[in-house]
């Protein structure tokens, strides 16, 4: 089997992810990206199928008796308009949910996990001598909307395609280049974002007193929604509640009828995320009856995400073999993040460890400790921002062999 410093990549994986990322496309309508993963699929000799959950992809690579792997990646891009300056940069639009034209942008790597993904099974469907077992390879879509993975379970992944003994993931991250990070546990935070609709009675500016002022009602409600975490949630406890939007109201001198206030939660204990969401409850319709509001707000889950639970054991297989490669240094822990992932759910819906890593993608010159320590991780650009795209080399290079290594480690050795 080659040794990973010696597996080739291919030169054209360089110009799959410029397309890629040129090209980015919304949840759910990754249709030209899909059709480009088959088409990589078949030409290394997988069996593929294609609309699992809407526009996902499933490869399989039976090999024999022996373990079966799962290694996925997902495809969609973000709403982002794109300010990196890279000659191969998004221009694209789309049509969103709402019926709005945004711009878009793979802001956040998913089209380096497509290219790392398909190289790696270009690489082991080449070595078929050296291992055994059946390899599944997992294209997942709308990830950035929580819904993917799930969509993909609810079309009957794991009654199409054989269960896995272990699912694998790599998600690019603003680490240094040549770094891996993993943390055992729980991971990454589960996340709930709500719309609240806010219902009061609009007047001319002169007269506030024929009014039920939405406004001064979201004001309050905002202001007292800060006190959960201060105030109701254990100091031992980690959460985060964050209002990312408000809105109401079109004129200087018109007080709107309605308010809308959408709001962000990560917790990453059942119980605590329970006591949030019912404190969150409280305090809305609380402020809505103190202001005499004429109707019941209303309160909508817009998105989802689990807690990210990596199994310790199958993790620290997975670093192991990394830090063989790699080398102990190379080998972070960058403990529980606050981002979230629906990666979870492929491992969870039957009953497979998730062994789930980052991958560092960011210029390496531009730290100075290169752990988790280094003050560069603040201000080099993250995931979702404008600014961000890892650097192609070595990071695509190193990614395509961490698939490699990751999935050699799990499946059976030569029959």
């Amino acid at each position: 089997m080659t040794a990973p410093d010696n597996i080739t990549i291919d030169p054209s994986l360089i110009d799959l992810y410029k397309d890629l990322h040129r090209n980015p496309e919304l949840g759910f309508r990754e249709g030209r990206t899909a059709s480009i993963v088959v088409d990589h699929l078949r030409a290394s000799g997988f069996e593929v199928t294609t609309g699992v959950g809407k526009t996902g992809v499933v490869g399989v690579l039976r090999n024999g008796d022996g373990p079966t792997v799962v290694s996925r990646a997902d495809m969609d891009a973000l709403p982002v308009r794109e300010d990196t300056g890279l000659d191969y940069a998004s221009t694209a639009t789309a049509i969103d949910g709402d019926g709005e034209s945004v711009p878009v942008a793979h802001a956040c790597g998913h089209d380096l996990h497509t290219t790392c993904l398909l190289g790696a099974a270009a690489v082991l469907a080449g070595e078929i001598s050296a291992w055994s077992g059946t390899l599944i390879v997992v294209f997942q879509p709308a990830e950035e909307l929580g819904a993917g993975a799930q969509a993909m379970v609810d079309d009957g992944l794991w009654d199409r395609f054989p269960k896995p003994d272990v699912v694998l993931g790599q998600h690019v991250s603003p680490l240094p280049a040549g770094k891996i990070a993993g943390h055992a546990g729980a991971s990454y935070a589960g996340s709930d974002s709500l719309r609240i609709r806010l219902v009061g009675r609009g007047a001319h500016g002169s007269m506030p007193e024929a009014s039920v002022d939405p406004i001064v009602l979201a004001a309050s409600t905002v202001l007292r929604l800060q006190t959960v975490i201060s105030r109701e949630i254990p100091s031992t406890a980690t959460a985060v509640l964050t209002v990312g939007s408000i809105h109401a109201g079109d004129a200087a001198n018109v007080i709107p009828g309605e308010a809308e206030i959408q709001l962000n939660i990560r917790s990453y204990e059942e119980s605590v995320r329970s006591r949030i969401l019912d404190s969150v409850e409280r305090i809305v319709r609380g402020e809505a009856a103190a202001s005499g509001a004429p109707e019941e707000p209303t309160i909508t889950e817009i998105e989802r995400f689990p807690v990210v639970t990596n199994d310790a054991a199958a993790l620290s297989t997975t670093l192991g073999a990394f830090a063989d490669w790699l080398g102990e240094n190379n080998i972070l822990d960058p403990g529980a993040g606050a981002g979230s992932e629906d990666v979870g759910i492929l491992a969870t819906s039957c009953g497979a460890p998730l062994s789930y890593w980052l991958l560092g993608g960011a210029d390496p010159t531009l730290f100075t400790t290169g752990d988790m320590t280094d003050p560069a991780l603040l201000k080099v650009p993250s995931n979702h921002s404008p600014h961000y795209a890892p650097v192609i080399d070595p990071t695509l290079s190193i990614g395509v062999r961490a698939q490699v290594v990751a999935a050699r480690t799990w499946l059976g050795p030569a029959a």
